[in-house]
């Protein structure tokens, strides 16, 4: 197995000739299995079974690939619990051999049609989480909060300086718009699964919340988009996502159609989980993903156009007595920049970093 300099990655020309002879680094990249794992994996970061599915091939010899790959710093893997998700190094790039065998490699997925599966194989990720949420909402749901609360929000919603539209993203029965309707002129509350939205209709007409819309879809999908456009064309005030991201099977895409839904000025809060261990919330509630890591959060708000990013605990107390209440949670909260206004601080320290 080819040994790569610690001292010198394989992200250059000249880094990849001093990790190894240029014949060696030939030698690594003759197997067409490999090349064609480098294109797939420069698509999409992929789960080991997830590439195993698309090369036509057994795990342990996929994992075999990776690990030599691996080892010579083309490709990066990271660990969320038990899954290993593998991504090409972008740094290795920088080589021109591994260019060419990249392109070498999507030329062979082109023509296996493994490169036009990865959509499909990524969208198979969530059909535990599509089977779960598409069961009757009211089974899961749990007591309202107290009837006085929408009386208490409404004293607290003139300190808001722009209250005209919110948006639930991924509301699931609807808890989260005891909060939102007394607060906000209008609320759309947006989901992918009819049943959930069937409770959440129930719990909207309950309460008499006349200034919420409901919207099926994924939250790129053009009926949520005309919905929000239909309630205030510059786009929402706010966008909340409460633990949705976690059930995203691109959660990186997800905050970008948050971000989308914002207007100039808005505010876009992501509520979910810090990385953690818990491997039955992926069996007990269809969860994808063990947390995420704070910078991990932060960098694709930035990515998505958002800018001022602050990042706050959840206490432990005020995560309710639900099957995850042992976990970290943690708030995102970003501002969408107007046009042609200055960076921040933050927001230059992000550009600096490019």
């Amino acid at each position: 197995m080819v040994q790569a300099s610690q001292s010198a990655p394989l992200g250059s020309q000249a880094g990849a000739t001093a990790a190894m002879a240029r014949w060696e680094l030939y030698k690594l990249l003759s197997e067409p299995g490999r090349l064609r794992l480098l294109a797939l994996t420069r698509v999409e970061e992929l789960a080991v079974g997830e590439l195993a599915e698309l090369l036509g091939e057994s795990q342990p010899n996929v994992s075999r690939h990776i690990a030599t790959l691996r080892q010579a710093g083309v490709l990066s893997v990271r660990r969320q619990g038990t899954w290993a998700l593998v991504r090409l190094d972008a740094a290795a790039l920088g080589d021109v051999v591994i260019r060419d065998a990249v392109e070498a490699g999507r030329v062979l997925c082109e023509r296996d049609g493994s490169l036009g599966r990865v959509a499909d194989v990524v969208r198979a990720r969530d059909r535990g989480t599509r089977e779960f949420f598409a069961r009757d909402g009211r089974s899961g749901a749990q007591p309202g909060p107290p009837q006085e609360l929408a009386a208490y929000l409404a004293v607290l919603a003139p300190l808001m300086a722009r209250r005209g539209l919110a948006v639930d993203a991924g509301s699931g029965d609807g808890r989260l718009l005891e909060v939102l309707a007394p607060v906000f002129a209008h609320v759309v509350a947006v989901d992918r699964s009819r049943a959930q939205l069937a409770a959440c209709a129930e719990r909207v007409a309950a309460r008499g919340f006349g200034n919420v819309d409901l919207a099926e879809g994924d939250l790129d999908a053009a009926a949520v988009r005309r919905a929000v456009v239909r309630r205030q064309p510059e786009g929402a005030d706010l966008v909340v996502a409460a633990r949705v991201l976690h059930h995203a099977p691109r959660p990186r895409e997800t905050v970008a159609h948050l971000v989308a839904l914002a207007r100039q000025g808005g505010v876009v809060a992501v509520l979910d989980y810090a990385p953690h261990e818990d491997e039955a919330l992926r069996a007990h509630q269809a969860d994808l993903w063990l947390g995420f890591a704070p910078d991990e959060l932060t960098r694709w708000l930035y990515d998505a156009g958002a800018e001022t990013v602050t990042l706050s605990k959840i206490a432990p107390l005020w995560c309710g007595g639900g099957p995850d209440r042992h976990i970290p949670w943690q708030l995102a909260v970003a501002t969408v920049p107007a046009r042609g206004a200055t960076p921040t601080p933050t927001a230059k320290k992000k550009e600096a970093r490019k």
